[in-house]
C-alpha cells in the first residue's frame, strides 16, 4: 500500500484571477510528478476554485486566500480547497445541467469526471475534496516499455 503524498500547496487570493492560477498550478504540480493525463483534473481544480471564490467569505472579503493542496500516489490524485466558509448552504449539483450555461456546472462536472469528492467544514471554514484514478502503470514505466517493445 503506498501512501499519498503532497506533490504541492499554493495559497491564492479569493479573486477570480486566482482560477486560471489554480489549474497551471495544478497542472504544473501534477506534469513535474510524472502525471501525463490531466486536463480533467485540471478543469475540476479549477471549477473548486471558483466556488470556494464565490461562495465564501474568501472570495467576498478583502484579501480572502483559497488554499489548494494537490497530493497523489500510483493510483490517485486528490486535490482540496479550503476557502474561509461562509454562511450560505453548501450548492447543490443540478439534476441536469443547461449546456450552453455560463455558471451552475461546477459541482456536475466534479461528480462526473472524479472517482470520489466531498466536503467537510471546520473552524476556520469549509475544504471540498476530489479525487481521480489514474493510470495504474505510471508515465515513465509505460515509455520504457514502449521502447523496449514488451
Amino acid at each position: 500500500m503506498t501512501t499519498i503524498e503532497l506533490l504541492g500547496k499554493a495559497d491564492l487570493l479569493g479573486t477570480p484571477g486566482s482560477i486560471m492560477l489554480a489549474r497551471m498550478y495544478v497542472r504544473e504540480v501534477l506534469l513535474r510528478a510524472g502525471h501525463s493525463a490531466v486536463d480533467d483534473i485540471v478543469l475540476i481544480a479549477g471549477e473548486v476554485v471558483a466556488n470556494a471564490i464565490k461562495h465564501s467569505r474568501s472570495g467576498s472579503r478583502p484579501g480572502g486566500v483559497v488554499n489548494l493542496m494537490v497530493y497523489a500516489d500510483a493510483r490517485t490524485v486528490r486535490v482540496e480547497v479550503a476557502d474561509e466558509g461562509s454562511s450560505d448552504t453548501i450548492p447543490q449539483i443540478p439534476a441536469q445541467t443547461d449546456p450552453l450555461s455560463e455558471s451552475g456546472r461546477g459541482l456536475w462536472l466534479v461528480r462526473e469526471l472524479s472517482s470520489a469528492w466531498g466536503w467537510q467544514q471546520n473552524d476556520t471554514g469549509h475544504t471540498a475534496w476530489f479525487e481521480v484514478s489514474t493510470p495504474s502503470t505510471p508515465p515513465e514505466d509505460s515509455a520504457i516499455k514502449a521502447q523496449e517493445g514488451t
